[in-house]
């Protein structure tokens, strides 16, 4: 089995026609943006880098709050197959790194999923992060080097029937397709990449079709603002988390439920994340 999943037996009628009416996820797409305050959790970065050691990043601090909107909305943490939605049991993070075989010219893009998020700890996802980053990095994560290996011989034309044939085989069969160099659950349950370290305030990612991934989430640079704090404006830090999400099983009530939870999580770190 690819993924441990649970068959979700009643629907809307909404949510039957969305899937009806959407066949693929190339159409059903809708794009947002949530401009967050981010004063506290810099602070909340700086006391937990002093009292850990490890080096924290944005899009710790958002693995681990995203996670938490979608253990709060499990219905969007979801995947279909056969025009049925299943729910996931857990929830995944799928991290995008970068990384270099010849010099600029063949930067490649990566990237790991870290399963389990709304159950870790931020110190437990700072050193896995850090653990798979670097196994990636210098090409020793073992299932995604023979992967790429597989990918790289595949000749161009035939690529997007060995993608589709792939996803329909590990996703929508539900098969373990590991022994065929395909990684088991790749892809996870939303993709988070830090465009913000590009000097980008907005950005969103496409969805792919061969991940079944309902939500991409971009994180944008953080920036000087003017904002209204209990009435008067006052200088702050703000970010702009920028989504992309599958409208065949996410709607708005979904997205403003999950833009709320990672709002407070975001914007109160000392009352969610660990304890510093």
């Amino acid at each position: 089995m690819n993924i441990k999943l649970a068959r979700k037996q009643r629907l809307s009628a909404f949510r039957k026609i969305a899937i009806g009416t959407w066949q693929t996820a190339y159409d059903p797409t809708v794009y947002g943006t949530v401009e967050l305050r981010m004063d506290r959790a810099l602070d909340y970065m700086t006391a937990f880098r002093a009292k850990t050691g490890r080096r924290i990043t944005v899009s710790h601090l958002a693995a681990r709050a995203v996670a938490a909107a979608f253990r709060e909305t499990p219905s969007a943490n979801a995947i279909l197959r056969f025009n049925r939605l299943y729910e996931r049991r857990d929830v995944g993070v799928f991290f995008q790194v970068a990384i270099v075989d010849d010099g600029p010219e063949g930067i490649d893009l990566s990237g790991f999923v870290m399963h389990h998020v709304d159950e870790k700890s931020l110190a437990e996802i700072c050193d896995e992060f850090q653990q798979k980053v670097d196994l990636v990095r210098s090409r020793k994560d073992a299932e995604l080097e023979r992967a790429r290996r597989i990918m790289l011989r595949v000749p161009s034309f035939l690529l997007p029937w060995v993608l589709r044939t792939a996803a329909f085989f590990a996703y929508t069969l539900n098969l373990d397709m590991s022994f065929f160099g395909v990684p088991r659950d790749a892809f996870g349950s939303v993709m988070i990449t830090n465009v913000g370290s590009l000097g980008l305030d907005v950005a969103y990612p496409p969805l792919v079709h061969y991940a079944r991934l309902p939500m991409l989430i971009a994180l944008g640079a953080i920036h000087d603002a003017a904002v209204v704090e209990n009435g008067t404006v006052v200088a702050g830090k703000t970010m702009k988390v920028n989504v992309t999400f599958d409208h065949r099983f996410i709607d708005g009530v979904h997205a403003a439920a999950m833009a709320k939870t990672l709002k407070a999580w975001l914007e109160r770190p000392f009352e969610h994340f660990d304890a510093t």
